[in-house]
């Protein structure tokens, strides 16, 4: 059998294309065995293949996939396997296969991940036999994923086996998982044929309309001996009209008659019938991994995971464990449960201690029949890979009362055979380990409960994957190799944290998950996928380049960005620069420093310091770092005055102009960031400070951009492949130029903040202005609720009511219900695919729903490195189903808006 690709694509000198698929050859689906195209013209490129007959089956199903290669830049691989061959339809000796490149970026994508397929738009999949004729001389496909229910597509065209354009008699299509197919034999037509597709209802026969663009065209004559099957891409359609709302809140602050003081899996259950009452498409989740690495609040932080895979014990409902059989274990804890409940804020430590302790005891009386049942077998064996190490790390966390694995007395360094061993069931400790099992187990079976009632419900689950993982932590124990632990990941500074963020954790390294394939990634996308049906990527930007954190830092204002281009010491001089490494490198202090910083208080700060005989001072040794300084402080008292001279250091070990990469004398540097803001470049002559302002702009936003976008392509195009969820990407901060093209040449979604503008010649973005492949949203966990934010900055405010919201005079000092109103509404009509609201933001459209203080109704305050994460909201959610009135209003808002989608 001859086979004959033929992909329209027009190329450039050093531009090819490559071909993989699952025919051995073509590569058998292995990429670095793809096989080249040959350049025909300047529109297509062309491969032939001969098979000999005994090397195919009937049965065979073969699919392929292009791949955009060019010299000195990573190859593109095209986004889906979805063009096959099924050799049963095939009754000539030669296939001519005709081909569109699939464009990751192309919108349509979209509605072919799981979310849309699955879910959202499962009552509109129609799906018949294509049954090809065997005389057929041409197969057309194409695809059309927004068509409504008991629409179909047809084929019209200038030929008579095309109906001579007669929208009358048109020539209809049969859907085939995601194509359109209509098999013809176009034997006697006249070539070239125009055509196009056009919509028309199957049940009434009425025409409805013809795809948009100028006629498609088919040149070459038919063939007896050939088939030819065209692959037409996507239908020209207004495919960009599906648009969606959604709800977001962590699980923890969840509030239900029910639950034990903090929202569980369970929980979701009541806000999936709330949402869907109201007319909203998703539901978006904080990270919901186990986090305990201390048994106190500090591990209520939900992005500092001990596991990548395991869930969080707090969020288990107990009840739903015990059933009827052991419900009266859960009778004791009541009045615990009554208490906990009725708080305003969760109490993470004693409704964690209290959850176990009880979970403990249903583990005593159920273990034996659970692990015994075929479904905990199956769950035990598909989760083996990262459940026995989890449970044998907390089993080590709590007898050394340390989650530092570099602190235990035995098994500092994972051995899979050693941990294998000392989780046998024949070990006297194995129930401090089979409880881990039995409580993952459970709450799998909780969250997979939740996830399916929501898509029962038409109403899909949106996770949140950590940029991080926790140093102290499984992942960390297990597989090191696959993190920097030297150094600490966080965030430069902006206005939401002034001294930048420091996150604790290791970076990625990221050479080392590429040699299998970023199988680490790959695991935990598909452990994701049973519970959730899109995701969002915290801190996409740490794809590009992440801001790294010397070990010994405390304040993310001592990091730089890595991987970074960075500034040569030849660089200097070739500038005409002075370069003095001790002056630039090392802090800036004299007697005019420490006055201009500490005014009167300078004298408290010199006992820390050592005179040099040119009147300047070094810091003692015991204080030259950030880290040295906060243990030596941890052991006073935690007065105002030291707390103000501990930060007076901190800003003194920052004055520095530049960080030297590695080891001394490597000659490559990395600005400190906003190097204006110190006093040691102000300190340095004028000429002086204008030359370095200006390699400063080179170095972070002219040279870096195509180096970062590079980076990106090396990794993201690899993890969006492994995962058929729809992705977001969180891209604020300073982003660089090339993260919005990156984003937009893989169809990932991007974050638009109403107060967060990504053009920085505005003062506010405009939900008016989102482009469609985008979320929007006034308001993120890591800031204030419309709300809190309106009691801000009283003259940013007043510019908004004025500018934003057309109002006239002056701004209310508080943000009434009506411009919480206003500014919802406003984000509803967005062009934006998704539309994403905090309920605080939603419940702040009603006097009598919202929250007494906005303050607090707050998630997170990213300045406070160790910020208590505790909110609830204000109202149980069995309560918020019974306001009819604001849910009625709520559902028009939505439905007036498009948004609706039921």
């Amino acid at each position: 059998m001859k086979i004959y690709f033929l992909i329209h694509f027009h190329t450039k000198p050093g531009q090819h294309l490559k071909i993989s698929g699952s025919l051995p050859q073509l590569g058998a689906g292995d990429f670095s065995k793809a096989v080249k195209l040959n350049y025909l013209n300047d529109q297509f490129w062309h491969l032939q293949l001969e098979i000999p007959e005994e090397e195919l089956s009937v049965d065979e199903k073969i699919d392929y996939r292009y791949i955009f290669s060019q010299e000195n830049a990573e190859d593109i691989i095209e986004w889906t396997v979805d063009r096959f061959i099924r050799l049963s339809d095939i009754h000539t000796p030669e296939i001519q296969l005709v081909d569109f490149w699939n464009h990751a970026g192309e919108y349509e994508n979209v509605f072919f991940t799981s979310p849309f397929r699955d879910v959202l738009l499962k009552d509109k999949k129609q799906v018949t036999a294509s049954k090809v004729s065997k005389s057929a001389t041409h197969i057309f496909k194409v695809k059309a994923p927004l068509l409504e229910k008991d629409e179909a597509l047809c084929i019209l065209g200038n030929t008579s086996a095309l109906s001579k354009w007669s929208i009358a008699a048109p020539v209809f299509m049969e859907k085939e998982g995601d194509w359109w197919i209509s098999s013809l034999n176009l034997s006697k037509s006249d070539f070239p044929i125009l055509y196009k597709y056009a919509v028309i209802n199957r049940r009434s026969g009425k025409f409805i309309r013809y795809e948009g663009g100028e006629n498609r065209i088919f040149y070459k004559p038919a063939n007896k001996k050939r088939i030819n099957i065209i692959h037409d891409g996507f239908c020209q359609l207004p495919n960009n009209t599906w648009k969606g709302a959604g709800v977001a809140i962590p699980v923890f602050s969840l509030r239900s008659h029910r639950s034990f003081g903090v929202g569980e899996f369970s929980d979701l259950k009541l806000l999936v019938d709330w949402a869907d009452k109201v007319g909203m498409r998703l539901i978006q989740l904080l990270p919901v991994n186990d986090t305990i690495s201390t048994y106190t609040w500090v591990d209520s932080y939900p992005y500092s995971a001990i596991s990548a895979f395991a869930l969080h014990p707090l969020y288990i409902n107990a009840e739903k464990v015990a059933g009827k059989e052991h419900a009266a274990v859960l009778k004791p804890y009541r009045n615990i449960q009554k208490r906990l409940n009725s708080l305003p804020h969760v109490d993470y430590e004693s409704v964690l201690k209290t959850k176990l302790n009880i979970i403990v005891s249903l583990y005593d009386l159920m273990k034996d029949k659970v692990f015994e049942s075929e479904d905990y077998k199956k769950f035990y064996k598909k989760n083996e890979f990262w459940l026995v190490p989890y449970a044998a790390f907390s089993y080590l966390r709590d007898k050394y009362k340390t989650a530092d694995a570099s602190l235990w007395k035995q098994h500092k360094d994972f051995d899979s055979a050693v941990i294998k061993k000392l989780s046998s069931k024949s070990q006297k400790h194995f129930n401090k380990i089979g409880f881990h099992y039995f409580t993952q187990y459970q709450l799998h079976l909780q969250l997979k409960e939740a996830h399916d009632y929501a898509n029962q419900h038409k109403i899909i689950l949106k996770g949140d994957i950590p940029i991080g993982i926790n140093r102290h932590g499984v992942d960390a124990w297990t597989e090191p190799a696959l993190y920097d632990m030297n150094v600490q990941a966080g965030a430069p500074p902006d206005d939401f944290a002034i001294k930048g963020q420091n996150w604790g954790f290791p970076t990625y390294n990221w050479e080392k998950m590429a040699e299998d394939g970023f199988l680490w990634w790959k695991k935990r996308f598909e452990q994701m996928s049973l519970y959730f049906d899109a995701f969002r990527i915290d801190h996409i930007l740490g794809f590009f380049r992440i801001w790294s954190i010397p070990i010994h830092a405390v304040e993310g204002i001592m990091g730089y960005f890595v991987p970074a281009i960075p500034v040569y010491k030849n660089e200097f001089f070739e500038r005409g620069i002075w370069f003095d490494h001790h002056r630039y490198c090392n802090p800036f202090i004299n007697d005019n420093v420490l006055w201009e910083l500490f005014g009167p208080n300078e004298k408290k700060f010199k006992i820390f310091l050592d005179q040099q005989p040119d009147f300047s001072y070094n810091l003692k040794p015991g204080f030259r770092t950030q880290k040295q300084v906060e243990d030596y402080f941890k052991n006073l008292e935690a007065t105002d005055e030291n707390f103000h001279i501990r930060q007076g250091l901190f800003d003194l070990i920052s004055n520095v102009i530049l960080f030297e990469e590695s080891s001394p004398s490597s000659g490559k540097f990395h600005f400190r960031f906003n190097i204006e803001s110190t006093t040691s470049l102000r300190h340095l002559e004028w000429n002086t400070q204008q030359q370095l302002k200006d390699l400063y702009v080179d170095y972070f936003f002219r040279r870096q951009d195509e180096f970062w976008r590079l980076e990106a392509m090396e990794k993201l195009p690899a993890l969006k492949r492994a995962t058929q969820m729809l992705i977001c990407g969180e891209d604020l901060g300073l982003v660089p130029h090339c993260v919005p093209d990156v984003m937009k040449q893989l169809g990932l979604l991007s974050l638009e903040i109403q107060r967060m503008p990504k053009d920085t010649g505005t003062l506010f973005f405009h939900p008016a202005h989102a482009p469609y492949l985008s979320v929007v949203t006034p308001s993120t966990h890591d800031m204030s609720t419309i709300r809190g934010w309106w009691e801000e900055d009283r003259e940013k405010i007043q510019r908004f009511y004025n500018e934003v919201l057309g109002q006239y005079g002056i701004a209310p000092p508080t943000c009434e219900a009506w411009i919480n109103k206003e500014i919802v509404i406003q984000h509803l009509y967005s062009p934006a695919q998704w539309c994403i609201f905090q309920l605080q933001d939603i419940l702040g459209m009603d006097e009598k729903l919202r929250g007494h203080d906005p303050h607090e109704e707050r998630i997170n305050i990213p300045a406070i490195p160790k910020h208590y994460w505790r909110y609830r909201m204000n109202i149980f959610l069995e309560d918020l189903l019974k306001q009819n009135e604001f849910s009625d209003n709520i559902m028009r808002f939505v439905a007036a808006s498009g948004r609706s989608n039921s």
